[in-house]
């Protein structure tokens, strides 16, 4: 059996939701305040990347929305505003805050995503795609709310760190290493894939036209 103690999943699920919740609400209020959003506009961005994921996921499971159970995650969004407002001389000194929180924020999400799935019987395929889109989705919600372009579309290895993650997950689950083991060694996967690519500027193939970039060089020398 995968879940041998069902009360220490339901456990550290929830402990890795809020932990989740708090670390993507925090990169969202902080992205916000450096585009001088106010005090609303903040906690509106730190609310959609904090539940937009898992919000996308549980619609898509057939089950009621994890933070309609409980206030605790808007309660730990309003936390993390209040964390951004009291030591925004702080954290502005730190350029990468936003981007450290981000990935953990899609390491902790991708877990959840995982295990909700698993706990509502799915099979670990879709477990890893519900795990995708727990992590990714609410960075899409709030790169748009941001007007920035989304940044599992751009260069940077996003949701192919979620991938990777779960696959380490289902790999080691079928090995039957322990839970905590598993849950630590995917987190790791996700944060490692995703700060070594940007660091080494690692990315995926790019999609190419040449037809339509033909078009744009002719239209740029007409010019």
């Amino acid at each position: 059996m995968i879940h041998d103690d069902p009360e220490f999943v339901l456990t550290l699920h929830s402990v890795i939701e809020f932990i989740g919740t708090f670390a993507f609400a925090l990169s969202g209020i902080r992205l916000a305040a450096s585009k001088h959003y106010d005090w609303l506009g903040g906690f509106v961005c730190g609310v959609a990347v904090a539940i937009g994921g898992g919000t996308i996921r549980d619609v898509m499971l057939g089950v009621r929305p994890f933070w309609m159970l409980s206030p605790i995650y808007l309660i730990c969004t309003l936390f993390a505003q209040l964390v951004v407002i009291a030591c925004h001389r702080y954290l502005k000194r730190l350029d990468n805050t936003w981007f450290l929180f981000d990935t953990l924020g899609l390491a902790l999400f991708n877990i959840a995503g995982i295990q909700k799935s698993l706990e509502c019987g799915f099979s670990f395929w879709v477990a890893i795609i519900m795990g995708c889109i727990t992590g990714a989705a609410g960075g899409v919600i709030r790169d748009v709310l941001l007007n920035e372009e989304p940044v599992i579309f751009r260069k940077e290895i996003y949701a192919m760190a979620c991938v990777a993650g779960g696959l380490t997950y289902w790999g080691l689950s079928y090995l039957g290493v322990s839970l905590y083991v598993t849950v630590v060694a995917a987190f790791s996967v996700v944060c490692a894939i995703r700060l070594l690519a940007v660091r080494y500027h690692i990315s995926l193939p790019k999609l190419r036209d040449e037809e339509y970039s033909g078009m744009q060089n002719e239209q740029q020398d007409g010019e």
